[in-house]
């Protein structure tokens, strides 16, 4: 008996011990997706501030769904597709009673944010479904008192009426790489994220919009295949370092007098990234940068004529970043958030010109999240748990009290409802996967909406090893790093080193959160025997402006000496084969990587660079000379520390990865420095994807490739 009671316990802890030692597999990662827990994005509050949205899959199509935040539960759906003969719902937003709705299908990507679709509007009381054009068209909004959507089609502005049908067109002059309303032009697009063109005032009754006349930009072409006996060209205009920008304007459209008044602003501004109306449905507010972005211009519009004054005005040494966090609150006041401390922070300004600094401290806001005006609270994100997390806190502007509402260290994303009383929190660190759950405005717990159990057990078969942060301490700085060590590491053995960077400005890659499949490709790589390892460089973020904007004139000399000495610190470690240090990125990652395994050649013996910058003169004129100025200005900044012109110190194995429809990073960078490792009698390894833009999304195919060139060569 004892010996049969033996077996089967011996049986039961082989199985648990196989059951703990699956194997993490590319197909797994990115064909089967055995690798992605649950998740709830795309919940949305509702006006009234009581219930949430969410719109779920199902058999036959989508449903969206009412939540009540006050409980979690559900109380009735909305919407189901399958009630109607149309596609598949791709995205939807409410009115503003919450009684109508625009559905969007058949939707079309032109660059990295901008679509256009078909759209519907439904109405939730009745069950009825009205298309709102037979076209493809972009950005439908409604307006205040929700009888109207503006709309944008063929580079022109249109308003329809809901209630009648009506379709009224304000501009007439749009034509495509010529004169773009309503919309923006390719580089706001991606580098200001200004997609939609145009503002209502909270009555209704005046459209601000921008006009882009792009006639002198420079085009860009590029050849698509898509299996045709002849390629077809995409043109589009694209201002590279140093070149001509679109020319900017902004127009009020006033809907009761049919009259447009082009805003005339003191200045001449290179760049307008941002329009936002004030609560006062007469003030507009217009943010306004001059080429270098290094000052700002805040500025008041009188909508009845189109006057204007400058609030207020901003410089930095090295140059401003644009986010989305004015909000404007009663009594003419609005919060702006500001490095000219040092660190992001928030402060409290009037229209009077009033300002009052409302957080302090060497640490960085990251976000705003929102102030409940009755109660005189605000809520924000911040990296006072240290550079790697995120928390969230509340501050009492009347009692100068401050409480941290987030009980967990890690990244804490939040969104809150409309009025403040409710938030759902999105907690995960580095090893735990995301947990949701719904609080009140206090931060007390109501429900805990997904855990993730089910995935995480399932993920305990599979022998994942921890990553583990910490700080390395360099004689130039202290930069933040994590690393990967392999299932039943011995510090007595000697490992090949993969090193992950992206390094860009204001980035971060080494954070206290849960990274999803890039996770598991790193573990696979630790199975097979590998150390993985990140480490953010001087120019990232998180540790005040000084740290992130040291680079400034001279991108990819200070982050390349970083990760030079990120790597000799490796090689110091007595279970780091030195001889077998690889470095990996994407986009400005893959500059790096170009960088490291030329300059750093002594150190690294392996680079795959995918997507990479290779010259900045090549790269778009709002990113690169924000952080660069001009060629003209600074022609030592971009020829030294270009790849291309240090390729004669390549010694290691280098892959270069890029597809041919990429339209943010053209693989005209690529082919550059393809000619330039040709010249210096270099070899390499070249993978091109005909037709694929800047993500390529063929992930199976490329990191079968990437894996393979780790595996035979490191």
């Amino acid at each position: 008996m004892k010996k049969i009671f033996f077996c089967l316990s011996f049986i039961i802890i082989s199985l648990v011990a196989l059951s703990q030692n699956k194997k993490i597999t590319l197909e797994g990662i990115y064909k089967d997706y055995n690798f992605y827990p649950k998740s709830y994005q795309g919940l949305k509050s509702m006006n009234n501030g009581e219930f949430y949205t969410q719109m779920k899959r199902t058999e036959d199509g989508q449903e969206i769904i009412k939540y009540n935040f006050k409980n979690g539960d559900r109380i009735t759906r909305l919407f189901k597709s399958s009630d109607f003969k149309i596609g598949r719902i791709n995205s939807y937003t409410l009115s503003h009673d919450d009684k109508l709705m625009i559905l969007a299908t058949e939707t079309e990507s032109i660059y990295r944010y901008s679509k256009r679709a078909i759209y519907y509007v439904f109405n939730i009381h009745n069950n009825k479904l009205k298309k709102i054009s037979e076209e493809k068209i972009r950005y439908p909004t409604f307006c205040p008192n929700n009888e109207k959507i503006a709309f944008v089609f063929n580079n022109n502005l249109y308003i329809k009426n809901i209630l009648n049908g009506k379709e009224t067109q304000i501009t007439f002059d749009g034509k495509k790489n010529h004169i773009i309303n309503g919309a923006s032009d390719w580089v706001y697009e991606e580098e200001f994220r200004l997609v939609k063109g145009f503002e209502w005032s909270s009555n209704g009754e005046i459209i601000a919009y921008y006009k882009f006349d792009e006639s002198h930009v420079k085009e860009f072409s590029m050849d698509k295949f898509n299996g045709n006996l002849y390629p077809t060209q995409e043109v589009f205009k694209y201002p590279k370092a140093g070149e001509a920008n679109s020319t900017v304007n902004v127009y009020l459209y006033n809907l009761n007098k049919k009259e447009k008044s082009l805003i005339y602003t003191e200045e001449d501004y290179e760049y307008i990234p941002r329009i936002k109306w004030s609560r006062d449905p007469n003030i507009l507010t217009i943010i306004g940068l001059n080429r270098h972005q290094n000052k700002l211009d805040f500025i008041l519009v009188n909508a009845q004529d189109a006057s204007n004054n400058i609030l207020f005005s901003e410089e930095d040494k090295y140059y401003i970043d644009i986010n989305d966090n004015l909000t404007f609150l009663p009594n003419n006041f609005f919060i702006w958030t500001s490095e000219k401390k040092g660190y992001n922070h928030i402060f409290l300004k009037g229209l009077d010109g009033s300002e009052e600094q409302l957080t302090k401290g060497s640490w960085e806001v990251t976000s705003f999240d929102g102030l409940d005006s009755d109660k005189m609270q605000i809520f924000y994100r911040s990296t006072e748990d240290g550079s790697t997390n995120r928390s969230l806190y509340m501050l009492d502007l009347e009692t100068g009290k401050k409480e941290k509402l987030s009980t967990q260290i890690g990244t804490n994303s939040v969104k809150f409802s409309k009025g403040l009383k409710y938030y759902i929190n999105t907690y995960s660190n580095a090893n735990t996967p995301p947990i949701y759950s719904l609080h009140k405005s206090d931060g007390s717990l109501v429900k805990i909406i997904e855990d993730n159990t089910e995935f995480t057990n399932k993920i305990k078969e599979y022998n994942v090893s921890k990553k583990e942060i910490f700080t390395i301490y360099t004689e130039k700085a202290d930069l933040n790093a994590w690393i990967i060590k392999p299932p039943n590491f011995d510090k007595n053995l000697k490992y090949p080193l993969l090193m992950f960077l992206y390094g860009g400005p204001g980035s971060q890659k080494v954070l206290n959160r849960y990274e999803g499949s890039n996770f598991y490709w790193f573990q696979m790589l630790a199975q097979k025997g590998y150390v993985v390892a990140c480490v953010d460089n001087r120019g990232t973020g998180g540790k005040g402006s000084e740290f992130k904007k040291m680079t400034y004139k001279e991108l990819g000399k200070y982050e390349t000496i970083d990760q030079i000495d990120a790597a000799k610190y490796f090689a110091d470690l007595e279970f780091i084969d030195k001889d077998r240090i690889g470095i990996k990125g994407w986009s400005y990652g893959g500059y790096m990587s170009s960088l490291a395994i030329t300059k750093g050649a002594d150190v690294f013996k392996l680079a795959v660079a995918v997507a990479p910058v290779t010259n900045w003169r090549y790269y778009d004129n709002i990113y690169t000379e924000r952080y660069m100025q001009t060629p003209q200005e600074n022609e030592k900044g971009y020829d030294e520390n270009s790849p291309i012109n240090h390729v004669d110190k390549l010694k290691g194995k280098y892959l270069l990865i890029h597809g041919t429809a990429d339209d943010n990073v053209h693989i005209q960078n690529t082919y550059e420095m393809t000619s330039a490792l040709v010249r210096a009698n270099k070899q390499f390894d070249l993978f091109v994807y005909p037709d694929k833009n800047h993500g390529i999304y063929s992930r199976f195919h490329l990191y079968t490739k990437i894996t393979s060139f780790i595996v035979d060569n490191l």
